[in-house]
């Protein structure tokens, strides 16, 4: 029939799709912005906006957020304080850089970063699991010391022993007493960055520096139980809603949950 009226086949098999309305598509792309944080760029929101059932390009995403003010708090510069001394155990770097880790709880990594409260320094501690990124533990107080990673074990759920390696720089914080003796009650391996080797705990710098954008610069906070509350709303966020690339454009649960479902 295409040969006979002269048409390509091509012609014959094309669906005319309607444009999405463009105050549809601003008003999705608005509200995707705002409700994370302010923290997608064209990338993710063209991810979020085709679950929603609309197909737009980037460039037009662009454009749109262009028009109506819309930045992107990654196009702030971040500042990278200098690190403390490290110690000089002789514990191995047993992870040696292997980020992409395809079982649960096999290796969580840690840092600490630092948080303004009232003109005052407090810290903030979380546990990454390296198989889907999630933050599994995290706590905040006034002391850079072991008794803030120990109390971000505790907000861990399920059972400690699950953690197979703990991995982290070498601050103090991470290799003390208590510390050596809560790794060795749930019989948690230990894994230390090599000296003067940021590279070495990529993930959790990464992390921190997301952090530092999408939560702690956006922040003012008054007191320790003002930041211990919008934290666990940011991790909670971070976990159930924020998107990540390196997850094939989803949460941390999604990934989890596709994973084990993939297992069975």
């Amino acid at each position: 029939m295409c040969d006979v009226l002269q048409i390509a086949r091509s012609t014959f098999y094309y669906e005319a799709k309607e444009k999405a309305n463009e105050e549809d598509v601003t008003e999705a792309i608005v509200d995707i912005f705002h409700k994370n944080r302010k923290a997608y760029g064209t990338r993710k929101i063209k991810v979020k906006l085709q679950e929603h059932g609309f197909v737009v390009s980037r460039r037009r995403i662009g454009r749109i957020m262009k028009e109506h003010g819309l930045v992107s708090t990654y196009t702030v510069s971040q500042y990278n304080p200098l690190k403390a001394a490290c110690n000089e155990a002789s514990t191995a770097n047993t992870l040696n850089r292997e980020f992409d880790q395809t079982e649960a709880r096999r290796f969580v990594v840690s840092d600490l970063t630092y948080v303004k409260v009232q003109n005052r320094w407090h810290y903030i501690c979380i546990l990454i699991d390296l198989f889907n990124r999630e933050i599994i533990g995290h706590s905040a107080g006034p002391h850079k010391d072991a008794a803030l990673v120990s109390r971000a074990f505790a907000t861990v759920q399920g059972d400690l022993s699950q953690i197979q390696w703990f991995h982290t720089d070498r601050g103090s914080e991470f290799k003390n007493q208590t510390m050596d003796a809560l790794l060795e009650t749930f019989e948690i391996g230990r894994s230390l960055s090599m000296k003067g080797c940021p590279y070495d705990n990529a993930v959790a710098e990464a992390t921190y520096k997301i952090m530092k954008t999408e939560f702690v610069n956006q922040m003012n906070f008054q007191s320790l139980r003002h930041l211990e509350l919008e934290l666990y709303d940011y991790v909670n966020w971070f976990n159930k809603h924020r998107i990540h690339g390196t997850l094939e454009y989803m949460t941390p649960i999604q990934y989890r949950h596709a994973a084990l479902k993939k297992a069975v």
